[in-house]
């Protein structure tokens, strides 16, 4: 079955750390560059960071450059994105995705 899924979601307070996962199967996955979006409530779903496949070069969102990371395991068949310094309006859901192909998404809220 050809699919992402995502997990490591959570409530964290400002300042703090979560790490989220997105596990692929069904296709080739170290031949797909890999991509987090986020959508917050009321507005448009964002780019936040892209891996590419076999390079791993990256590129961030300026709303996220220097506290986030995004990584992947070709043998694990798994992207990660690492949020660290988490701040309020990083709140939103967020996704992996391919190039044509959507996780069912995973809750971000950062709140005290």
């Amino acid at each position: 079955q050809v699919q992402l899924v995502e997990s490591g979601g959570g409530l964290v307070q400002p300042g703090g750390t979560l790490r989220l996962s997105c596990t692929a199967s069904g296709f080739t996955f170290s031949m797909y560059a890999m991509r987090w979006y986020r959508q917050a409530p009321g507005k448009e779903r964002e780019l936040v960071a892209s891996i590419s496949g076999a390079s791993r070069r990256t590129t961030y969102a300026d709303s996220v450059k220097g506290r986030f990371t995004i990584s992947r395991d070709n043998v694990k068949n798994t992207v990660y994105l690492q949020m660290n310094s988490l701040k309020p309006e990083d709140t939103a859901v967020y996704y992996c995705m391919n190039d044509s192909l959507w996780g069912q998404g995973t809750q971000v809220t950062v709140s005290s």
